[in-house]
């Protein structure tokens, strides 16, 4: 294999890498935040399935969430699947475990501020919806962006898990040339850029800190 090879399968990993990133975060943060408002509901019966949900998220390996999703339709229900079909596992998978940590960030930053805002924004006239949106929703998201930030640079980390369902990403491409080549380089080449990618992932969210910091 010649190095251009090598640099061209690598590339091709490290692109699903980045798809199944922002494609996780599209549909997870979202998803987040309306787990929260099901899990802060007064309704026992929503609030309750809420609970189970993040418990089970939180409570089992993402990688056999990823398992359950991807071959859990033939087991449950005999459907065919489609080699297309595990791409599209990996996104649900991933989708619905970050979910369930980002609702319970976003429900801890919520509960973070003070009540009387709320109070005093029902007095002055605004509706719910937009009471959370002027008043409430700007101060969650300063107070929640280093545990968010957080859980983004491990779901930077947690791409390679794709390779459980066979979806050719950056780890499994470099894994899959180091055994062919009985080399290292890969790996180093795989690490690199993991980190170069955190290192982004950190400087943006440490750039949207400072926008934000007129809420101190």
């Amino acid at each position: 294999m010649t190095v251009q090879t090598m640099i061209t399968q690598l590339v091709f990993g490290m692109i699903t890498s980045i798809e199944i990133f922002l494609l996780t975060l599209i549909f997870s943060l979202p998803l987040g935040l309306l787990v929260a408002f099901a899990r802060r509901s007064r309704n026992a019966l929503v609030s309750g399935a809420a609970r189970v949900y993040i418990s089970i998220m939180r409570g089992t390996p993402l990688m056999l969430q990823l398992m359950v999703v991807y071959f859990g339709p033939y087991y449950l229900f005999g459907m065919r699947i489609a080699s297309s079909y595990r791409f599209i596992a990996v996104i649900i998978g991933f989708s619905i475990n970050y979910a369930a940590y980002f609702a319970e960030i976003y429900r801890a930053g919520i509960e973070a501020v003070p009540i009387g805002q709320s109070e005093a924004a029902k007095i002055l006239g605004y509706t719910r919806v937009q009471t959370f949106v002027r008043i409430v929703f700007p101060q969650v998201v300063k107070r929640i962006l280093p545990p968010v930030t957080n859980e983004i640079i491990t779901l930077v980390k947690d791409t390679s898990l794709a390779f459980v369902i066979a979806v050719a990403e950056m780890f499994t491409q470099a894994k899959a040339i180091a055994a062919a080549q009985t080399t290292m380089v890969p790996f180093i080449a795989a690490g690199i850029f993991y980190y170069v990618f955190n290192a982004v992932v950190a400087f943006l969210m440490e750039m949207a800190e400072k926008k934000l910091s007129y809420y101190e």
